[in-house]
């Protein structure tokens, strides 16, 4: 483990990281969709360890939410990157995304969450439409302190995904990856695994570069999330790197879902 970080009168305390998996486990993703969910989010495991030995100033914690035909807790309480442990889900139902982000927002009040915390990292990973009423819980979920501050990517599975969706979600179009192949799904959910470690890092803001152009200069404009970790941090903004998210057109015409 890193050394912690020190300031004068004594040891800088790490904050809590919430790391939220949110995974649609309806009929649509039964077989290989699934089945490469379980085996990617397994896999990177090591990785998410090895990251937060490397941010002393974060403890972070991972939950799985599953949704389907209603939504559920696989992982009931926050369990430390390092003790976590993944639970292979099952597809079957329809896609209760509403459902889902009610239990997500319920845990992102203070209490459960600390007033300490990181801002939360939340991955959905979705490859279908919602079959419920949707907006009105995700516009409660993106009106919670933490929810405005939550740094949230979406997978968007296949090319029957709707994207608008996960867009609405994340609030940033660039922050919606498409995985169209067991690969690419891999791929992404490694680099969206890596989130919690960038976030992590001390900053008093989180920079995420967008690649569209600003209409006066030409140049990538960057949508900023503000006050995002405690205003005494004093360091410069974090970027997200955003060019090194795997290209989705990286895969064979006859591997695309």
């Amino acid at each position: 483990m890193a050394e912690k970080l020190k300031r004068p009168g004594g040891e800088l305390a790490s904050r809590p990281l919430h790391f939220f998996w949110i995974v649609d486990c309806s009929g649509s993703m039964y077989g290989e969709k699934i089945g490469t969910v379980n085996h990617a989010i397994q896999s990177t495991i090591p990785d998410m360890v090895d990251a937060a030995d490397n941010n002393p100033n974060a403890q972070l914690l991972i939950r799985t939410l599953k949704f389907s035909s209603g939504a559920s807790w696989v992982t009931a309480n926050p369990v430390p990157v390092e003790d976590f442990v993944w639970d292979d889900l099952e597809a079957g139902g329809v896609t209760d995304l509403g459902q889902a982000f009610d239990l997500l927002a319920a845990q992102l009040t203070i209490p459960p969450m600390s007033d300490r915390a990181l801002p939360p990292v939340l991955v959905l990973l979705s490859d279908g439409q919602p079959t419920d009423n949707y907006k009105k819980s995700l516009d409660k979920l993106l009106h919670l302190p933490w929810g405005k501050k939550a740094v949230r990517i979406a997978i968007s599975i296949g090319q029957d995904a709707d994207d608008s969706v996960l867009t609405e979600f994340t609030g940033n179009r660039e922050l919606v990856l498409q995985a169209n192949n067991a690969a690419m799904l891999t791929k992404m959910i490694k680099w969206a695994s890596t989130a919690a470690s960038m976030v992590s890092a001390p900053a008093s803001r989180v920079k995420l570069e967008d690649k569209s152009a600003d209409k006066a200069t030409g140049s990538p404009a960057p949508a900023l999330v503000d006050d995002l970790l405690p205003k005494d941090t004093g360091t410069a903004p974090l970027v997200l790197d955003m060019d090194n998210i795997p290209n989705p057109d990286d895969v064979n015409a006859g591997d695309v879902w």
